[in-house]
């Protein structure tokens, strides 16, 4: 069986690991610390936290902006659930949009589902492909959008506006107008899980961008304090000779990434430009022209003239079929060796959400994209002979049951 998405598990890894756990930091340490200047140099941010997961970073986020009960959270219907999740974690609502033909969050239906309540916007680059941040940055700070913001914190306050928060979890990476993923809007958020194309095993970051008067290296080592318990020192600094002594200044949370983690981020950076983007690239470039010429194909949008995707998912998508038939034509792929997936299910299809009163039917392009996508396999040690059968047995599939329809 042809797997989906395997971590890159090697030496270089396996070496950095095996280095850590000899020097004793096997918690948040010297790597984490030296991880998190890396990632701020990569994308050009002016400061980075490192937590357990993404998930964690989108909650302080929202808590650190006063997001609270009677506030809202605006998010496209196309995104995985943690997304929403978060915003309910804080008392707030969820409030979703449809999004375009690219996955992404539509600006316009932004606009419209603003109200006195918005005190943020979670755009989702979907798959890795980033939403257009400039129009999102625009509206957020017109006069007439900024007049009906509602401040009701110190931080909100200084900011004047709704915050835009992005969700990056895919698209460490991506590029958009010249810049990465990591400046784009106010904070971004990316995840290092097991799946993605840089990971942690698990793990997240916030890549901090406030304007001014923010100081995000100030916010930053706030919330380290806010992350570990609301402690004022972390193990790092307790192990200095007689520094032993902390305070708890809050009741914060538990989110701090472990060196473990970290250093198996160090490794996957330090060769993510010249290495594995490239090889994600190749995957995609394959697997494009080979369905180009299959009528039946929408292939994914990966690059334009001011934006190109971190080449996360391949997304591939069925003309004129329905949810029942891609369900089944992903059961004959499956059963021919080769693993797939649907990313995703739209949140407001989820039976939480249901009972909540959301309805996917009110988002009639994400469930369109949804009912007809197929994830296919994109991984760094993905062969050339596993490509080919990937797209051999999809045309196959695919052709074969079209026929019979």
């Amino acid at each position: 069986m042809i797997p989906f998405s395997p971590p890159r598990i090697d030496d270089k890894i396996i070496d950095e690991v095996v280095d850590t756990l000899r020097t004793g930091w096997i918690s948040t340490g010297p790597k984490t610390k030296r991880f998190e200047k890396e990632l701020s140099a990569y994308y050009g941010a002016p400061a980075t936290l490192c937590l357990n997961s993404a998930t964690a970073g989108l909650e302080i986020m929202l808590r650190w902006f006063g997001v609270t009960e009677g506030d809202e959270v605006i998010l496209p219907a196309y995104t995985y659930s943690s997304t929403a999740n978060v915003v309910i974690h804080c008392g707030a609502t969820p409030v979703f949009v449809d999004v375009a033909d690219n996955f992404n969050i539509v600006v316009a239906n932004i606009e419209k589902a603003i109200t006195a309540r918005t005190k943020v916007i979670m755009p989702v680059d979907f798959a890795g492909y980033p939403c257009d941040y400039d129009e999102i940055n625009e509206l957020v700070n017109r006069d007439e959008i900024k007049a009906h913001f509602n401040a009701t914190t110190t931080e909100q306050q200084l900011l004047g506006r709704i915050m835009v928060l992005v969700d990056a979890a895919h698209s460490i990476g991506a590029t958009y107008k010249g810049k990465r993923t990591g400046v784009l809007a106010d904070a971004s958020v990316f995840s290092f899980h097991a799946v993605k194309n840089l990971t942690t095993a698990e793990g997240g970051a916030v890549a901090f961008n406030l304007p001014q008067p923010f100081d995000n290296e100030q916010i930053y080592r706030d919330l380290c304090i806010r992350t570990l318990h609301g402690q004022t020192k972390d193990a790092l600094a307790k192990m200095q000779p007689g520094n032993w002594k902390y305070d708890i200044v809050e009741a914060g949370y538990k989110y701090n990434m472990t060196d473990i983690a970290a250093s198996i981020g160090l490794v996957e950076l330090g060769r993510y430009e010249e290495d594995m983007l490239p090889k994600r690239r190749l995957i995609f470039d394959y697997y494009t022209e080979r369905f180009s010429s299959c009528e039946w194909a929408q292939l994914p949008l990966v690059k334009e003239a001011d934006r190109e995707t971190s080449y996360h998912l391949y997304t591939l998508r069925i003309k004129g079929i329905n949810e029942e038939q891609r369900d089944a034509i992903m059961q004959q792929i499956f059963a021919k060796g080769v693993s797939v997936n649907v990313h995703f299910i739209p949140v407001p299809g989820l039976s939480y959400y249901k009972k909540l009163g959301y309805n996917v039917h009110d988002y009639p392009k994400a469930y369109d994209n949804y009912s007809r996508e197929i994830s296919l396999p994109v991984f760094y040690n993905l062969t050339a002979e596993q490509m080919k059968t990937v797209a051999d047995v999809v045309i196959e599939v695919v052709e074969n049951y079209l026929q019979q329809v």
